[in-house]
């Protein structure tokens, strides 16, 4: 049928309805009537299409031209583009001097928004996709999938032993074999079925709510207690107490440490991607704000989010509890105390009055009182936190020192002799990682951490000494 109809639903009715037509009417009509169907910009213009048909008395051809007609408008019919705002919101900047132009325009977009309440960059920002990394935006009764980043639920975890420093340099080598034998990195790396870790977020009833989050359960299992690959490690490490921290009744001295990053795996970056793909299908944006495309709380679509969102959180926070458990068991010693955060996540809070969600894309939460860790680089000191509630950052810190060259710029610019020589000048034994992931493609985390002394309170001071990291320096799923 030459009427120029093209593959879809619509083509599928037309067929349906050339069939009853053509019991009444021979082939050109019939093709001049759904043509002209499809070329009907409103209502009226139907009019002489049902002259045509009336003169033929078949009033069902009528029902079913109407019935065609309508499904050409619907498919035709543009959402109404979103409104932004004018101007962008004001918003906090920490560290204003070492923040990319890049970073802040991306952040003025995010606070055009018709739902954004607050925003503030932290001191170790960069652009990202929607959202800069570093970025803390609230919205009210929203969630962007890209405000929360492709790596949901990207999480810091510290577990310090009270063993002496001189331990770890005495059994260094059991330290390193321990490393590698209960970790495992890179994009798409996973367990075979015998070697697999158990763990309850697998019981998790979100993994039912709809077929796709089901489908990512075999793949979750597989990657269960894994790292995947970019800037995530785990490593080893000296942590020095300056002072006795009541808190966590930890006395002054060095102690052994491991710290952990990574998050959600493969199946946090499904979610993002699904989820973002709905959000821009349902959203529209203008183009230069298309990837903050945000889902209504009061929708199912941003109800399914959230709970995937909160299952992917909880499925990184496993991991690291599965990784942490190990290593304790290989190493032995008694844990004094053990720090976690997410920094690539959203939560309900309330901010000058209001509920509202809270995005943090590479920021760490820093309420009154609230524990946190901003890892510095694989030679830079990374530092034990507590938050001091700032209202004006939106309870919110740097997730780390941030980075300084890209990727692609990393590689280019730095060789392997000068990453040899930073390591061996800090004493740091690396296993994998490539030039991206090389100290000096980070910004000095010294510098961020002055920026931010009205954010936090550094309780303690990590020193990094054997480093972990996807042998090929490979992104993350």
């Amino acid at each position: 049928m030459s009427a120029g109809y093209t593959q879809g639903k619509v083509l599928g009715k037309a067929l349906s309805v050339a069939e009853q037509l053509l019991k009444d009417m021979d082939v050109d009509a019939v093709v001049s009537m759904l043509a002209a169907v499809l070329n009907v910009e409103y209502d009226g213009e139907l009019k002489e299409l049902r002259d045509m048909v009336v003169e033929n008395r078949k009033v069902p051809d009528i029902i079913v031209l109407k019935e065609l007609r309508d499904m050409v408008l619907e498919e035709r019919k543009v959402p109404d583009i979103i409104v932004l705002k004018e101007q962008p919101d004001r918003f906090a900047i920490y560290g204003e001097d070492n923040i990319e132009a890049g970073a802040r325009r991306q952040m003025e977009v995010a606070m055009t928004l018709p739902v954004t309440r607050a925003g503030a960059l932290m001191p170790d920002a960069h652009q990202g996709y929607g959202l800069p990394i570093g970025g803390v935006l609230a919205t009210h009764n929203a969630v962007i999938p890209y405000g929360v980043g492709v790596d949901i639920g990207c999480r810091m975890a510290l577990s310090i032993f009270d063993i002496p420093a001189i331990h770890f340099d005495e059994n260094h080598d059991k330290y390193k074999r321990e490393l590698i034998a209960h970790t495992r990195f890179g994009a798409g790396h996973g367990f075979l079925k015998h070697e697999r870790a158990q763990h309850a977020v697998l019981d998790n009833d979100t993994f039912n709510m709809t077929l796709f989050i089901n489908q990512l359960k075999d793949k979750a299992y597989s990657q269960l207690g894994t790292s995947g690959g970019g800037n995530h490690f785990v490593e080893w490490g000296i942590i020095e107490f300056s002072e006795r921290d009541e808190v966590l009744n930890i006395d002054k001295g060095n102690y052994v440490a491991l710290l952990t990053h990574s998050g959600s795996r493969g199946m946090g970056a499904q979610i993002a991607g699904h989820y973002t793909r709905l959000a821009k299908k349902i959203c529209k944006l203008p183009q230069h704000a298309l990837n903050l495309a945000y889902l209504d709380m009061n929708t199912e679509a941003g109800q399914e989010y959230w709970l995937a969102m909160n299952l992917a959180g909880d499925y990184a926070s496993a991991c690291h509890e599965i990784i942490h458990r190990k290593l304790a068991k290989a190493i032995g010693g008694t844990l004094l105390a053990k720090v976690e955060n997410h920094h690539n996540f959203a939560w309900k809070e309330k901010w000058n009055g209001e509920e509202v969600i809270v995005h943090r894309k590479g920021a760490t939460p820093a309420g009154k009182g609230v524990m946190g860790i901003i890892p510095g680089s694989m030679t830079a000191p990374g530092f034990l936190v507590r938050g001091k509630g700032l209202e004006n950052a939106i309870n919110s810190a740097s997730h780390g020192a941030g980075r300084l060259m890209s990727r692609t710029k990393a590689i280019s610019n730095i060789t392997k002799q000068e990453m040899s020589a930073i390591l061996k000048e800090n004493k740091v034994t690396l296993i994998g990682a490539g030039l991206d992931e090389a100290p000096m493609a980070y910004k000095d985390i010294n510098v961020v951490m002055n920026a931010q002394q009205d954010l936090v309170d550094i309780v303690a001071k990590f020193q990094p000494r054997i480093v972990r990291m996807a042998d090929d320096g490979s992104k993350e799923d």
